[in-house]
């Protein structure tokens, strides 16, 4: 029987609409008349619908066709020569752009009633469509590890990061075959694919420059990469990656940052497309770090935002919540759900402490801003190339909420923080300028993070709840969506995409890659809404969790555990997972999560409960865990360095991230580097790892070795060894004896097996934010007499490291 609905969707996918919606690019019924005719074919004879469509390879990939003619001993007698035919997309297939910021909170942004001015998400919502109830996993990795492939994060083991995997099945951030990412099915289908900025989706331990690269960008179907490997990187010294190999920024350019270098050189790639393979459609995934921390933007871009934030984090929430209900992106029924007990009120704060919080604020309000205009960019370029209007532009603000992770009073030196490091508000007063430029690495407040959410509870981390999981989302599409500018409502998942952009160019969904069965989509289309605020989406049931924080969704109900430990709280576990309490929430009637209304409602609580279960089984979300503490340290993981006690490195180019370095803060350790030098070439970095924010140097100054440990920026938490006097031109083995004594350690510098020099380190901290090198500095340096990369400039034959472990 025909079913009007599949005859429509085969009919538009053939029939595109042009800007007054006339439904057919040509004005002659000649061109109208085969499209009708496939469309009832399609719907009536081929069984196929939008959630089957009609294109594509179903195995993937395509096999190498055999040559089936005769080959004689010359041409004149052989059959004509032929070329295996390659994969081709229909000529009309829409470019994609797929694009998501990182922990932006729903309310961040003006186009979703929020303060932070970003004007090309908005020129996009205007022609498109903003989406208020789409829902991401509440933490990054996992959020994209459902946005590429369609499926829950913890069936394909992102239920966590990849700094803190462990090796059950939801866990263990090792992206199965069975589930190829749509960079590989696009690619495979005859799309360009490529991948700018954050790469969060690599196993920690496949990271470093020997791989394996199997998890990588290019190995996921992404021709070309250009980011970072990580959850963070620093916007003025980013550790960069292209393809597989490790790149650095240019050390002489003052005004390098990293937004506008992903813009660069997302626009080089689209031109260089363009010149070669013009007819051939794209898929561009574009992910800056923005706005993770650290909150870094261009002085004038922070200064943009001087005096916005002033009046604090409540009256932020307020007024947000005033300008949501005012633009329509929230029902006016929506309730503005309380500030946590934990998150002091404005108020309680004294003058300098707002000033302090506030200027935090401006930087991330100029990062956010800044990373918008240079998205901009690349919209203009399409718009100028004439390629905008068969472009389907996504725009995520987000991969979870605002981030609590700056704790109560925010940072300019994250990391360290974390790890006790905490400035004095003395020390914060006197780096007020610094805040948002190259000298800091800083998080903000968690009030801001909770007050970037409204009107939801809670933030990143908690996905529990809505301020952790929903994020704005806009899709602009001209040549489909007719009625512009409109809200949808429908409860939208990160999930959905892949199925939404399959069925929209019509793509096949492949039963094998590489010979090996695919998993089943999580994720549904949502395309019927595109065009209809009253489409039902195929969804009744989805399940959220990050660290024992859960949350189970069930045809507009939702259950949730009340967060026990907070987000700036990592080791705590004072309370088990079986021990968090429950609330229930119907969704259908409260939008923002703001009553909880277990009590009234037993019964179905028990329901929800039983539904949890069931998922969480069917999910991998078994066994929860609460703590971070039990997922850090040697042998949680896999490793390429598991059991060896000794290393051996040489000078080059090569980065080795933490997840292929020792851990050389947890034991007792020995450095030894056999170099030589003369009167022209004494100077430069031997060894390092981390930098300004948290690291420690070999290097040699005017022929004198040195030793410097820096555990944080704070006065005092620099500890330098030196020998006392300069080496003459010849070979030496330089020797560094690091042996702890609980947090602090004691130094000992060895000039060939004599002692030069002793020192004491006071703070040692476990965790840095930059790679080790050898032979030069990179990113940071741990000393701010130097400039980066300060290679050595002697002959550095090679570096040993020991490990003496308890």
């Amino acid at each position: 029987m025909l079913s009007l609905d599949g005859f429509l969707w085969a009919l538009l996918r053939r029939v595109r609409f042009c800007k007054t919606g006339f439904p057919w690019r040509l004005g002659s019924y000649s061109s109208v008349l085969p499209a009708f005719l496939a469309a009832i074919y399609i719907s009536v004879y081929s069984n196929q619908s939008s959630a089957d469509p009609g294109w594509g390879l179903k195995k993937i990939p395509f096999s190498d066709q055999i040559f089936q003619g005769d080959i004689a001993s010359d041409r004149a007698h052989s059959d004509d020569p032929v070329y295996a035919p390659e994969t081709h997309p229909p000529s009309d297939a829409p470019n994609i752009l797929l694009i998501m910021t990182d922990d932006v909170g729903f309310g961040a942004t003006e186009t979703f009633g929020g303060a932070v001015t970003t004007p090309t998400f908005n020129r996009l919502a205007e022609e498109g469509l903003r989406f208020n109830a789409f829902h991401t996993q509440a933490v990054c990795a996992a959020t994209r590890a459902a946005l590429l492939t369609g499926r829950n994060a913890h069936r394909v083991g992102f239920g966590t990061i990849p700094e803190f995997a462990y090796g059950y099945p939801g866990y263990n951030t090792l992206l199965p075959r069975r589930a190829a990412t749509i960079g590989r099915v696009l690619r495979d289908n005859g799309y360009s694919t490529s991948w700018f900025g954050k790469n969060h989706n690599t196993p920690f331990w496949q990271s470093g420059p020997s791989g394996p690269f199997d998890r990588w960008p290019n190995a996921l179907g992404f021709e070309y990469f250009y980011g970072f490997i990580g959850g963070q990187t620093n916007q003025w010294a980013p550790e960069l990656v292209e393809n597989g190999n490790m790149i650095e920024p240019p050390s002489n350019d003052p005004s390098y940052i990293l937004d506008r270098d992903l813009a660069d050189r997302a626009l080089a790639w689209l031109r260089t497309h363009n010149a070669t393979h013009q007819k051939k459609p794209w898929f561009m995934y574009y992910a800056p770090g923005t706005a993770h921390a650290p909150h870094q933007a261009p002085r004038d871009w922070v200064d943009k935002f001087k005096g916005r934030f002033d009046g604090g984090w409540d009256n932020l929430r307020v007024e947000t919540f005033r300008r949501q209900k005012a633009i329509g992106v929230i029902p006016e029924n929506a309730v503005l759900t309380p500030r946590p007990g934990e998150i002091p009120a404005w108020n309680s704060l004294s003058k300098d402490e707002q000033r302090v919080a506030a200027r935090m604020m401006e930087a991330f309000a100029g990062m956010v801003a800044y990373a918008d205009d240079q998205v901009g960019r690349v919209i203009d370029e399409l718009r100028e190339t004439n390629q905008l209007d068969n472009t389907i532009v996504i725009y995520i603000q987000g991969d979870n909420g605002g981030s609590l992770e700056g704790g109560l009073e925010g940072s300019t030196n994250g990391i360290a923080s974390l790890f006790g490091r905490k400035e004095s508000l003395e020390i914060l007063l006197e780096r007020l300028d610094e805040i948002g430029g190259p000298l800091t690495s800083g998080n903000y407040p968690a009030g801001w993070g909770w007050a970037t959410n409204s009107p939801f509870q809670w933030a990143k981390g908690i996905a529990s709840h809505l301020g952790g999981s929903r994020n704005g989302m806009v899709v602009f599409w001209p040549e489909f969506i007719r009625k512009k500018g409109e809200v949808r409502s429908q409860f939208v998942h990160v999930t959905d995409i892949v199925p939404t952009l399959y069925d929209l160019i019509g793509i096949k969904v492949p039963e094998s890659v590489d010979g090996i069965p695919q998993m089943s989509y999580d994720g549904v289309s949502f395309l019927s809404t595109f065009n209809s605020s009253e489409a039902k989406i195929e969804r009744e049931t989805y399940l959220f969790e990050v660290f024992a924080n859960w949350a189970i969704y069930d045809n507009g109900w939702m259950l949730n555990t009340k967060p026990e430990r907070l987000p700036w709280n990592i080791a705590d576990a004072s309370v088990p997972p079986e021990r968090y309490s429950l609330e229930l929430y119907n969704l259908n009637e409260d939008y923002s999560q703001s009553e909880d209304v277990s009590a009234l409602y037993p019964e179905k609580l028990a329901e929800m409960k039983s539904i949890f279960v069931e998922e969480a089984k069917k999910n991998n979300v078994f066994p929860l865990s609460s703590t971070w503490a039990d997922k850090v340290g040697p042998g949680v993981r896999p490793s390429p360095i598991e059991g060896r006690k000794e290393f051996k490195y040489y000078p080059g180019p090569q980065r080795y991230p933490a997840g292929v370095f020792p851990a050389l803060m947890h034991q007792d350790w020995k450095l030894s580097a056999s170099l030589e030098i003369s009167d022209q070439a004494r100077d430069g970095v031997i060894a390092t790892q981390g930098g300004r924010f948290g690291g420690w140097a070999l290097l040699m100054r005017e022929g004198i070795p040195v030793f410097v440990y820096r555990a944080s920026r704070l006065p005092g938490d620099i500890s330098i060894v030196e020998m006392d006097g300069a080496l003459e031109g010849g070979q030496y083995q330089i020797d560094v004896l690091f042996r702890r004594t609980d947090s602090s350690a004691d130094v000992t510098l060895f000039v060939d097996g004599r002692i030069s020099a002793n020192g004491h380190v006071e703070h040692v901290v476990p965790v840095f934010e930059e790679a080790a090198v050898f032979g030069r500095d990179s990113g940071t340096p741990v000393l701010d007499t130097y400039q980066v990369p300060y290679p050595f400039n002697g002959v550095l034959r090679e570096v040993k490291i020991t490990l003496f472990p308890d």
